[in-house]
C-alpha cells in the first residue's frame, strides 16, 4: 500500500479507535462512579444544572475517558503508520485535544479539571501511545 495512504489511513483508524473507547467510557462510568442522586447526566442541560453538584471523583470518569481514548488512538494510529509514526500519534492528540477544547467551551467544569485535561489527557497521552507502539524517537 502506498505509504502516505496508509498514514492517512492511521489517522482516520486512530481517531476512531480513540473516540469509540473514549464514547464507551463516558457511556459507562456511570456504572463505576454513580452521578449525584437526582441528576440527570444525559443532556447537556442536566449536566450543567447538575455541576454544582459534582465532586471530584465525578471527574475521574470523564479525565480517564479522554486520557485512555487518546493513548489507544495513538497507539492503534502508529501501529498502522508506514513513517513518521511520532507525528501520526500527536496527530491523534492535536485532535483529541481540540475535541477537549471544543468541550470545555460547551460544558461548564471547575478550572482545575480543565487544566489537569487539557495538559494531562491528550498530548501526554498521544507520546506514550506512540512510545508503547515501538516509536524510538520522535521524528525532527
Amino acid at each position: 500500500m502506498n505509504p502516505t495512504i496508509r498514514n492517512i489511513l492511521a489517522v482516520i483508524i486512530g481517531c476512531l479507535a480513540g473516540g469509540c473507547l473514549n464514547l464507551e467510557i463516558v457511556m459507562n462510568s456511570s456504572f463505576f462512579v454513580p452521578p449525584p442522586a437526582g441528576t440527570d447526566l444525559t443532556t447537556a442541560e442536566g449536566l450543567k444544572a447538575a455541576m454544582h453538584l459534582m465532586r471530584p471523583i465525578h471527574f475521574l470518569m470523564p479525565f480517564l475517558a479522554h486520557a485512555l481514548g487518546t493513548l489507544a488512538g495513538a497507539y492503534v494510529a502508529a501501529i498502522i503508520a508506514a513513517s513518521h509514526k511520532m507525528k501520526i500519534a500527536l496527530v491523534i492528540g492535536v485532535v483529541s485535544m481540540a475535541g477537549g477544547i471544543a468541550g470545555v467551551l460547551m460544558y461548564p467544569s471547575p478550572m482545575w479539571f480543565n487544566v489537569l485535561d487539557l495538559v494531562g489527557a491528550y498530548i501526554p497521552m498521544a507520546y506514550l501511545g506512540a512510545k508503547l507502539a515501538g516509536e524510538k524517537k520522535a521524528a525532527a
